[in-house]
């Protein structure tokens, strides 16, 4: 099948914001593959200064140097169409590779933001070195942590009525998941809300824990190939998909957002119900004991407004 691709210019993409009436950039058949390269946003004073060594790419220069409308947030790249692609639809996007476009990137946080915004009023950056060739990154303080690179920003385009949303919160429309299991290999299932669904990704990340809490993970410059893939009506093992699911090697994964964790929590659970007894004859009340005793649910992150849990279940326990 072709191969399609996106690269990242003041053209290609935008800053801050999902909206329906953004027109696709590009338009492929289900099934095909596109590459999109997609730079670490920030503010002018979070890129490198001349002489760090950390050199900026030029097409985050080049957006940088255009000025366009922004929110605060993400730089994305896209939208990508997809032929025939209906409200009520479901789009399966799997991660088929992730390449590093930079040997740096940066975290950090600043006033009023992040999960302890009482505790640390200052303004704190780091620029980390990254070694693509030995797959690790250097802290500040010595520590080498093994690359686990992965999409921040994932979604399609929001509901008509929401109008122009920021990318910072996640929502149904998948957006600023910040699920470091989304990685190369994983498989990302979001509900279609406009024709073509219009996916669009950003927010490279080298590497993150589980409760990104700090404002960042480790914000970088990440190329991607997506496999897009339509299934009209949902599909029938999801014929009325209303939120992010996922899929990895090992593990079926449910998610919850919302502003108050117990909230995301609850949303995140009732998902894995939903998702099990569409898949057995477990009842609902077997289901609920079993999320109990063999589903990890575990807390994405707490810094986008919108907080994150996910639960994972582990395949092969019950299909």
């Amino acid at each position: 099948m072709p191969a399609h691709r996106l690269a990242a210019s003041p053209a290609t993409t935008r800053w801050g914001t999902f909206d329906a009436a953004y027109p696709p950039l590009l338009t492929i058949a289900s099934g095909e593959t596109v590459t999109l390269e997609c730079v670490a946003a920030g503010a002018p004073e979070a890129m490198p200064q001349p002489g760090s060594g950390f050199a900026i790419p030029p097409a985050l220069a080049a957006i940088h140097a255009a000025n366009p409308p922004r929110m605060s947030g993400h730089i994305l790249t896209g939208p990508v169409a997809v032929v025939g692609a209906e409200p009520g639809d479901m789009l399966e996007v799997k991660v088929e590779a992730i390449e590093f476009g930079a040997d740096w990137g940066y975290c950090g946080f600043r006033p009023l933001v992040g999960t302890l915004p009482e505790d640390f009023p200052e303004r704190y950056l780091s620029h980390i070195p990254i070694d693509r060739a030995r797959g690790t990154c250097r802290l500040p303080w010595g520590t080498e942590l093994t690359l686990a690179p992965f999409f921040g920003v994932m979604g399609v385009a929001p509901p008509p009525e929401w109008g122009t949303i920021s990318t910072i919160e996640p929502r149904a429309h998948g957006g600023n998941l910040d699920n470091k299991e989304l990685g190369a290999g994983a498989t990302l299932f979001l509900p279609v809300f406009v024709p073509g669904a219009n996916f669009s990704a950003g927010d490279g990340h080298g590497v993150q824990g589980d409760g990104e809490v700090c404002i960042n993970a480790l914000e970088t410059f990440l190329t991607g190939t997506f496999r897009l893939s339509l299934h009209k009506g949902g599909g029938p093992r999801d014929p009325a998909l209303r939120y992010p699911r996922a899929e990895t090697a090992t593990h079926y994964i449910t998610m919850g957002m919302h502003e108050d964790l117990d909230v995301a929590m609850k949303t995140a659970l009732r998902e894995m119900i939903a998702f099990i007894t569409g898949r057995t004859n477990l009842s609902r009340q077997q289901a609920y004991q079993f999320c109990s005793l063999a589903v990890d649910f575990h807390v994405t992150q707490t810094v986008n407004r919108e907080k994150g849990v996910h639960g994972l279940l582990r395949k092969g326990l019950l299909f």
